[in-house]
């Protein structure tokens, strides 16, 4: 009766004799399940009462599937959809549908085509082939270009600027904006390429473009070839030209209004958006890139990091050649593998403190840094580390920290950095904080831009804190947004509605112009089903970055409160409730056949303080203990932090 009372289940054909039974000496019958899911399941059968303490629910109803349990598989389902919610959890921001339609000219289709050093778009009737083609993308069918297919449905890429996103597909480019009456609006679509993209890059603040300073720019690349896009202000998009460099490209991106394509056989595209004029420049083969302000600075596998000035764009009369300035030669020859460069808040004295992290192909992390007043003699080694067996593959050096990323499995170290003046110092120096590693497996064949749509990080401002993306397996929709200082783990994102998470990126968007209001981090998630996902990192890091209940509690046991007229409650006692009784004790006993009055007597309390340093001037731009340098400050402050004078300077500066 017990185990027999629900037809058609694992017992009642068990005890049946409708299904095969092994049984022992004693009669008993062998079941090879898991008995720890068995005991509730057993309990159910007895009391039909479920007691889910200690008990995972997804495995109890697997097992309970598996006994032919319906009605205990009933209710494991509602508690599961209890915990899973259609629209998301809180963290979910919003969600873009799949585009309905691509504009695709049927009278002409576009093929590159190679001529000298540039591509020509030649124009030809409707054929066969295209014909092919569309019917190809309307039923979904598989693009299949060199290396492995390209579904068209889903997104390869999310790249933002600003209060712009761009998603690409296998062939098409869709451009959103954010306002804060309508929130996010489709602005613009490419019409059909021929060509698999591979690179995406958005430019929403062009200044002196060819159509006004409100213009909007969107590149894409497949393999060697480069297309542009303007789009105004209302929506409307035009062909600004398709550039070739030559080879494939690995980096597309923008300083200013400058677009720039590199490749790691040592080749850099330049299109100048004043002069219209696509340049390409041989270098030393490339292994990594970053931009700081209007320099583009390139580290090279000859151990080299070279820059460019995008903002002066030199050309060398003689041969009308890019002017590419060598800045550093690694010691060790070794290949510069990853760079990262940080500029310093810029003071009207002086201009910035220069600090520049790279890894190289042996492991090693060093720093370097530029005096404004030393540009003549070159940067200087400041620090190096050799923590690493792997190549370096990522670094970031922000404001409080130093990340390094290897080629082992995504091993992760950090560093906290020490600044004085908004400038890197050596009195503690920087002191190792975390070791971690960001596992993150990728498809044996992987399209062309599943690195550039999959990149783990670190995103986010150099003053603010950053974050790692943490996808782990190629498919799934499930990702991990981890602290890239330590590691630990902000949130975890759920695709709304389980699609498969294809590509993903971490953007601010100013999505408020009313006063007060501050720019909101988000994660925009690309899907195989062609939509993309909005989740608020604001509220999550928020949300994690104060004390629990419990760790809230247990802070405030060390203390007693009281009120008071503070919004925060003050240590108890506080210091204005000593003053007033002490007030209150001078006033009432007699001192002298007289009493002092309240003005008398915090007035001497007051002539008993010590004398509060007089403090020069900070430099232009310079609050005190702020982040900005200046022209006086030392790139080593040992003798200025040792002065009891600059000791006092952040208590005098309260006071």
């Amino acid at each position: 009766q017990t185990l027999t009372w629900i037809p058609d289940s694992f017992f009642s054909s068990l005890l049946s004799g409708r299904i095969s039974t092994l049984r022992d000496e004693t009669g008993a019958i062998f079941i090879d399940r898991d008995p720890t899911a068995f005991a509730p399941i057993l309990n159910f059968l007895r009391t039909k009462e479920l007691d889910l303490r200690g008990v995972n629910i997804s495995i109890l109803r697997h097992e309970a599937e598996f006994y032919g349990i319906r009605p205990l598989v009933r209710r494991l389902l509602l508690c599961e959809e209890r915990e899973r919610s259609s629209c998301g959890s809180v963290l979910f921001h919003g969600n873009l549908p799949p585009p309905g339609r691509v504009r695709v000219d049927l009278s002409l289709h576009y093929i590159p085509q190679q001529r000298g050093g540039k591509i020509s778009m030649a124009t030809v009737n409707i054929s066969a082939y295209l014909c092919f083609n569309i019917l190809r993308y309307c039923f979904g069918f598989f693009s299949i270009t060199i290396g492995s297919p390209v579904d068209p449905r889903k997104v390869l890429i999310v790249a933002g600027h600003h209060n712009w996103i761009v998603a690409a597909y296998a062939h098409f480019v869709i451009c959103y904006r954010i306002k804060e009456s309508s929130g996010w609006q489709q602005v613009f679509s490419s019409p059909y390429l021929d060509w698999a993209i591979e690179r995406v890059a958005l430019n929403a603040k062009v200044m002196g473009g060819p159509h006004g300073d409100k213009d909007k720019m969107v590149a894409a690349s497949s393999e060697s070839s480069i297309i542009l896009w303007s789009i105004q202000d209302g929506g409307s998009g035009s062909e600004i030209g398709v550039f070739s460099l030559g080879v494939p490209v690995d980096s597309l991106f923008f300083i200013g209004s400058q677009l720039v394509a590199t490749s790691h056989t040592g080749k850099v595209g330049v299109w100048n958006a004043v002069t219209q004029h696509w340049q390409v420049q041989d270098v030393v083969p490339i292994t990594s890139c970053d931009t700081a302000g209007s320099f583009l600075l390139l580290g090279c596998n000859n151990g080299s990091i070279y820059y460019i000035d995008m903002q002066k764009f030199p050309l060398r009369m003689k041969d009308n050649d890019l002017l590419v300035t060598e800045l550093y030669h690694d010691p060790s020859n070794d290949a510069i593998t990853a760079l990262s460069v940080y500029l310093t808040p810029k003071t009207s004295v002086s201009g910035n403190w220069i600090e520049i992290a790279y890894g190289t192909s042996s492991g090693a992390v060093r720093v370097i840094v530029q005096h404004p007043e030393t540009v003549g003699s070159g940067p200087q080694l400041f620090q190096t580390f050799t923590v690493h067996r792997s190549p370096v593959t990522k670094i970031m050096l922000s404001e409080k920290h130093l990340v390094s990323v290897c080629a082992d499995n995504n091993h992760v170290r950090t560093w906290t950095v020490t600044r004085f003046r908004g400038m890197i110092s050596t009195q503690p120096g920087s002191t190792p904080l975390a070791s971690f590693k960001i596992i993150s497996l990728e498809e044996t064949e992987s399209h062309s831009g599943y690195s550039s749509g999959n990149d783990i990080g670190p995103f986010g401002e150099r003053d603010d804190q950053q974050v790692f993306i943490q996808k782990v397996i190629p498919i799934t929709n499930k990702l991990f947004v981890r602290l890239s200082s330590t590691g630990k783990r902000i949130c975890e994102v759920q695709a709304v509605g389980g699609t498969t998470i294809t590509c993903f990126t971490v953007r601010e968007c100013e999505g408020s112009s009313r006063m007060g209001s501050r720019p909101r981090r988000y994660l925009f998630t690309g899907h195989a089903n062609g939509s993309i996902q909005m989740w608020d990192l604001t509220t999550a890091m928020d949300t994690v970055g104060g004390p629990t209940e419990e760790e809230l509690l247990k802070l405030l046991d060390q203390c007693d409160l009281s009120t008071s007229r503070c919004a925060t409650p003050n240590i108890s006692p506080a210091p204005s409730v000593l003053q007033h009784s002490r007030l209150r004790e001078s006033c009432s006993r007699p001192d002298g056949g007289r009493r002092r009055g309240a003005f008398e007597a915090n007035f001497l309390s007051r002539k008993k303080a010590p004398p509060v340093p007089q403090l020069s001037h900070p430099p232009a731009g310079a609050d005190g203990g702020s982040s900005d340098s200046s022209s006086t400050a030392s790139p080593s402050p040992t003798k200025v932090s040792t002065s009891p004078r600059h000791r006092k300077a952040p208590d005098a500066a309260c006071e």
